[in-house]
Order: C-alpha cells, then structure tokens, then sequence
C-alpha cells in the first residue's frame, strides 16, 4: 500500500510522485539547491526505483532538477526552469504565487496573440474561420448560467485556432500555454461566475475580422480582450 493516499504502483503512481514533486518544488518548498535522494522518494511513496527514475527523468527534461553522481536529485535555479511546460505552469499556478504567474502569462498573450490574430485574418483557411466562428459562437452560448466548464472548453478552441491560423510555427506551440493560463484561471476561482459580455463579443468581433480578412481589427480587438485580461487581475487576484 502507498504513502500518502497515492494509487498503486504503475502510471497513476508515476503521476501522483511527478504531480507532488512538482508542486513541491515549484512552490519553493525545495529551494534551488536542494537535494532529493532517490531512496528517500521510493520510501516515501512507497514506489519502485524504475517509478523514481521516470519521475527524476521527466523533472530533469522540465530542467527542474539535475542528477548527479554521487549527490542525488538537485533542483536547478528557477531561472533555469522550462517555464513554457504547461506541467509547470499547472504546478505554478497552484502554488501561492499564482498571482504573479497568472500576470507573467497574461502579459506574454498580450504581446503574441493580437500579432497572431491580425496574421490569421491574412492566413486563415475557411476551415479555421469556420472553427473560429464557431468556438466564439460556442462562448456566447455557455457565456450565462454559470457554465464555466464549457465556456473553458470553447475558449481554449477560439485562441488555439487564432494562434494555429497565424500560420506561424512558434506561435501556434503557444497553444497549451494558453490553455493552462486559461484552464487555471477557471480552476482556481479567478474568473467571475459569468464571463465579462464585453470580452465575449469581443471575441465573437475578432472571428469577424478575420473570417473577413481586416488583419488591422482583428489585432485591435485581440488587444482589447488582453487589456480587459489583465484588468480582470487587477480585481480577481491583486
């Protein structure tokens, strides 16, 4: 039986050990510096070294931590972190400095997505005008009665789509970061029960713009729906 009402040993333990890490060491409960014992994480959840091997492997590939001969598991300084990888942004946007994560994240869509918006109302196939269309068509519908969880679900679709249809490469990996920054903010209560009507027919305007190819709106639109982003923060998680 293991540890700390973790499942048993296979891919549910290989995760519940990756998650607690994880979340440890991204709240700073292991500072830079630290040092994990390989033996001392089997003991504690009570799991095979091959669990602990794939968990420190998959931590060193996030440049978390380093292994070293002789010393064991080292944390790696923060600045050396893979602060891109959605498992940490996850890991970050649990931990007590949320807030400042959240700002960090919303700060970068402002600069990337609104470049992206007016390259894909240049770039955009009908396809992806069709999915844009239909994902802020989708908001508008899950936008009252408190249905969260659906309104996420279409968000997460119209930014993937605006980044996939700008047509560059770097932009659309943003992706995931756009849906962990996205997926937090409903998890963890920074969003009012009701999404702002403003920003729903923000976005509605922006699938406009770019299913009518008018790259200048659609990028000032996309600025607006960041604006309003981070003056949600400024309420929601000061």
């Amino acid at each position: 039986m293991t540890t700390e009402g973790s499942p048993g040993q296979g891919q549910g333990l290989h995760t519940h050990v990756l998650d607690t890490l994880g979340l440890a060491i991204t709240a700073g409960e292991y500072p830079p510096g630290s040092v994990l014992r390989t033996d001392e994480i089997a003991e504690r959840f009570d799991a095979s070294r091959t669990v602990v091997r794939e968990v420190v492997r998959v931590l060193e590939s996030m440049h978390l931590v380093e292994s070293r001969r002789r010393v064991g598991v080292t944390v790696r300084p923060t600045e050396e972190w893979n602060v891109y990888d959605p498992r940490v942004i996850r890991w970050r946007l649990a931990g007590t400095d949320r807030s400042r994560q959240l700002r960090s994240l919303t700060v970068l869509r402002s600069a990337i997505e609104p470049v992206a918006a007016g390259l894909a109302a240049r770039l955009a196939t009908p396809q992806q005008c069709a999915e844009l269309t239909e994902a802020a068509l989708g908001m508008v519908r899950t936008s009252r009665g408190h249905q969260l969880e659906g309104y996420l679900r279409h968000d997460i679709a119209f930014h993937r789509v605006v980044l996939n249809a700008s047509g560059n490469e770097m932009f659309a990996r943003l992706g995931d970061v756009v849906a962990e920054v996205l997926t937090g903010r409903t998890e963890h209560a920074v969003m009012f029960h009701d999404p702002d009507p403003a920003a729903v027919t923000l976005h509605v305007q922006v699938a406009e713009a770019v299913r009518e190819g008018d790259a200048a709106r659609a990028e000032a639109l996309t600025r607006r729906i960041a604006v309003g982003a981070l003056e949600e923060l400024d309420v929601l998680a000061p």
